[in-house]
């Protein structure tokens, strides 16, 4: 992925100096908050019981350094970020609306936010109620060991994605389905999550082309790079790796399949109208 040229984005919060260490178990209590988050803000709650799993305790609040890292990897991530502003505004302006970018924070091990206490081990969130996105870049390391998913666009592709979220947070999908999913039982309630997330999967597609068409950005293998990331993150794919078997009433992102075909219909078509998840079946994204 070509980046040298892209402007790198001050809107980061960088506290990985100040982040990172043990925290307790969660009890009843977080575990109910954690439920009502995921039902009223439409976070998977597998992901935020992941993220509340330990609880900071008695601890100073991170100190964080604002603007672009002075780091190879936080530069680069600041450079995504920056085009995603660039593309995001580009795009809302065609539709007469201003975008409002999110903050990205980098931390390390934990970081306490208004949706809950991040971990590194959840990977990369949207946080809805302070409009943030959390990223332990160690993550990406295992995105490329463990899910066999490396490179700088696979990492960009993550970002992209989450960004997504922000975006649909903005044009107000986000809360049009979380008050569809109170309506909702809960099988349809998980099936609404999917529609959102394979929505972000193809806005991720949309910013990689227009970037594309802007900044030249990909290179050989960058596409194939973000399919990979997006089929390693499938719901069939982690249950397979996890459980041994798949079940399909609890999805919330959406199969690798589906994540996949959303993405590169993004990618192809470059139009939010195209990234209607809500209109269409998941399984009819092509």
């Amino acid at each position: 992925m070509r980046w040298d040229d892209l402007r790198e984005s001050s809107n980061v919060e960088d506290v990985r100096g100040s982040t990172g260490g043990r925290g307790v178990k969660i009890g009843v209590g977080g575990t109910l908050l954690a439920l009502v988050a995921s039902y009223f803000f439409g976070i998977d709650p597998r992901v935020i019981l992941g993220l509340m799993s330990a609880l900071p305790s008695q601890s100073p609040a991170p100190q964080a350094t604002v603007g672009v890292p002075q780091d190879q990897e936080g530069r680069f991530i600041a450079a995504v970020l920056g085009e995603t502003e660039d593309t995001w505004s580009a795009i809302l302006q065609n539709q007469g609306m201003q975008y409002q970018p999110p903050k990205l924070v980098l931390y390390r091990d934990e970081m306490p936010t208004a949706c809950g206490t991040g971990s590194a081990a959840a990977g990369p969130f949207y946080c809805p109620l302070d409009r943030k996105v959390y990223l332990d870049l160690s993550f990406f390391n295992q995105l490329a060991q463990e899910f066999q998913a490396p490179g700088q666009f696979a990492q960009a592709y993550v970002l992209a994605h989450e960004v997504g979220h922000h975006v649909q947070n903005l044009l107000g999908i986000a809360g049009r389905a979380r008050a569809a999913q109170e309506r909702a039982s809960g099988a349809e309630a998980n099936q609404i999550s999917v529609r959102l997330e394979l929505q972000a999967d193809c806005f991720a597609g949309v910013w990689a082309r227009h970037a594309d068409q802007t900044k030249h950005i990909l290179e050989q293998g960058d596409v194939e790079a973000a399919l990979r990331a997006a089929a390693a993150v499938g719901d069939d794919t982690l249950q397979k790796r996890t459980r041994g078997y798949v079940v399909p009433d609890s999805f919330t992102h959406g199969t690798s399949a589906e994540r996949t075909s959303w993405f590169r219909r993004g990618l192809n078509n470059g139009t939010i109208g195209g990234c209607d998840t809500f209109g269409a079946g998941p399984a009819a994204a092509e």
